[in-house]
């Protein structure tokens, strides 16, 4: 019998979380969808990453309001994705903030994103009809923007590409916390159908390199402590080089994307089959990680129609 397709299947709500990773820095996490991040300044509040719609940043606001009053000034989006930046509208702020290629990336696949990711996975986008548009960044950068929200610093970074092209980070220095996007999962499959795996080691290694105390990951728990932080790591990184390992053995030969599909399987099943979002990711991941083996260094754009022949073919 023929799996749901994608995440369509996937309707149950889950449980919100918002755990305090450091003073006045918060997770909005809930059961492997996607995380949002809160960094509370002296004179106002940033968000990481803003939902799929205003609605569903309404719930992350709800959050904010039982520990501070301070106006939201600042939304920064870790990647374009649309599951993480069409909710911007929602929080009001005086500036959406990215990277460079982020903004380009809205301006090349945006359109064909958002209805990609709304064909895969409905229930992340309550009130669907409450976006107004594609966000786009006010304020972009190209390697590293500093923002101090009093005296509170806050370093935004992108430390390399991994999930997508225009990956950022954001550092806050007197905590020693960071707020990830899908660079780091925890107990959720990382999606690399727009990843550039031969470098998404390399960025988590300059991840490391700070020695984050706790990291707010794209989607999963909130990670407290160093000893978890680098668990979580390292399950990122076992994951995307075993995905890409053995897909990229069957491309080196010769062999069919249907061939690469069995041998991840092969590879990746019985370590991480229980993550979330597991099977809704694997069509895609393997699909990417055979263009990349193969030389293809920009990930072609997924559209509701590709997404479907794929998973036909794939998945089943």
């Amino acid at each position: 019998m023929a799996k749901n397709f994608a995440s369509r299947g996937d309707m149950k709500d889950k449980k919100i979380s918002f755990t305090e990773i450091g003073a006045d820095l918060y997770a909005f996490t809930a059961e492997g969808d996607p995380n949002t991040g809160v960094i509370i300044g002296d004179d106002a509040v940033m968000v990481i990453d803003a939902q799929a719609t205003p609605v569903m940043a309404k719930q992350v606001v709800e959050r904010i309001r039982t520990v501070t009053d301070k106006p939201i000034k600042y939304v920064v989006l870790s990647h374009y994705h649309a599951v993480r930046v069409l909710g911007a509208s929602g929080y009001e702020a005086q500036q959406i903030i990215a990277s460079a290629t982020c903004r380009a990336m809205i301006h090349e696949r945006g359109q064909e994103d958002w209805d990609s990711e709304l064909g895969r996975f409905p229930r992340l986008f309550q009130a669907a009809d409450s976006i107004p548009g594609l966000t786009w960044p006010t304020m972009t950068f190209e390697r590293k923007m500093t923002l101090f929200m009093g005296k509170r610093r806050v370093d935004l970074m992108h430390l390399g590409r991994a999930h997508t092209a225009g990956d950022i980070v954001a550092w806050v220095p007197d905590a020693g916390v960071m707020f990830t996007g899908d660079i780091v999962e925890y107990h959720s499959a990382c999606y690399c159908g727009d990843a550039h795996f031969s470098d998404w080691s390399g960025t988590l290694d300059a991840i490391s390199g700070y020695s984050p105390h706790a990291i707010a990951p794209g989607r999963g728990d909130a990670l407290i402590g160093q000893e978890t932080v680098g668990k979580a790591i390292e399950s990122t990184r076992d994951f995307v080089l075993s995905t890409y390992r053995s897909v990229a053995r069957v491309a080196a030969r010769g062999g069919s994307l249907k061939e690469a599909w069995d041998a991840c399987r092969a590879a990746c099943d019985g370590k991480f089959s229980s993550y979330a979002i597991y099977e809704h990711c694997l069509p895609f991941n393997v699909t990417r990680a055979y263009d990349e083996a193969l030389g293809i260094d920009t990930p072609r754009i997924w559209t509701a129609e590709r997404d479907r022949d794929m998973w036909t073919r794939l998945q089943g």
